[in-house]
């Protein structure tokens, strides 16, 4: 065992000599692998309490334990909780953009690291992680799903179950990008479903759902819904980024 990881940190350090870290976004040399240069750390916001107990959108000030937003009240979601490590922002987003289109699987550990910390309550209480699934046509022509990638590392360092196949896209649909919230929940209305043989597994459990980016909640509300009729108990919601005030 030791020997292992006295080869591992040697391997490492050789790396590190022969490539030098850089900044995950902007290629300026930084002192360790996986990380982000100031500059680039500081276009981050990251999402810290207070905020609302259900949508999990940021106060201004301390409101008191499980107070809620006024969006919450007027419109409660499917889901119960949801949570997301970042606010959608130029950093952030191209991030999430680098991740999904640009093949940066090496984004993934770093992503799914701050999604951990922002969704601790929600994993300590799941009892399968399963991410928001693209359609089959989709994920060949783009060859992963970042969604399923953030939702392995999440659940392996939490230690909970990661389960991608309780559900799945049950129809290709448009990309959400340049629609509006309305055009956006027609495009998902019954695109989600859980397999039959999968209902067995599902019923009765508290499932955490994964995603990168939340914008107007039409996808995660859509995958929640066939997550209740498929037997789940409950339904929180984990991603990276979502967009102020939604």
């Amino acid at each position: 065992m030791e020997l292992r990881f006295g080869l591992r940190s040697i391997m490492t350090g050789l790396g590190d000599g022969l490539f030098p870290p850089h900044c995950a976004l902007c290629r300026t040399p930084v002192a360790r692998a996986h990380a982000l240069c100031p500059a680039c750390w500081t276009g981050l916001v990251f999402i810290e309490r207070p905020y609302c107990a259900r949508l999990g959108t940021p106060f201004a000030e301390e409101m008191g334990e499980g107070a809620l937003s006024p969006a919450a009240i007027a419109a409660p979601p499917r889901y119960d909780r949801l949570r997301a490590a970042v606010l959608y922002g130029d950093a952030s987003g191209r991030l999430a953009a680098g991740l999904k289109y640009a093949d940066r699987t090496d984004l993934s550990p770093m992503l799914a690291g701050w999604m951990a910390r922002a969704g601790a309550e929600l994993l300590a209480e799941a009892d399968l992680v399963v991410p928001v699934p693209l359609h089959r046509f989709r994920l060949l022509r783009r060859r992963f799903n970042q969604s399923a990638e953030l939702a392995r590392l999440v659940a392996r360092r939490a230690g909970r179950p990661f389960a991608p196949q309780l559900l799945v896209r049950a129809r290709a649909t448009r990309r959400q990008v340049g629609l509006g919230r309305a055009q956006r929940q027609e495009n998902v209305r019954g695109a989600f479903r859980v397999p039959d043989s999968q209902r067995p597994r599902i019923a009765g459990r508290r499932i955490l759902l994964v995603d990168d980016v939340f914008t107007t909640g039409a996808t995660v509300e859509a995958a929640t819904l066939a997550l209740r009729r498929g037997g789940a108990a409950s339904v929180d919601v984990l991603v990276f980024a979502r967009v102020a005030g939604t």
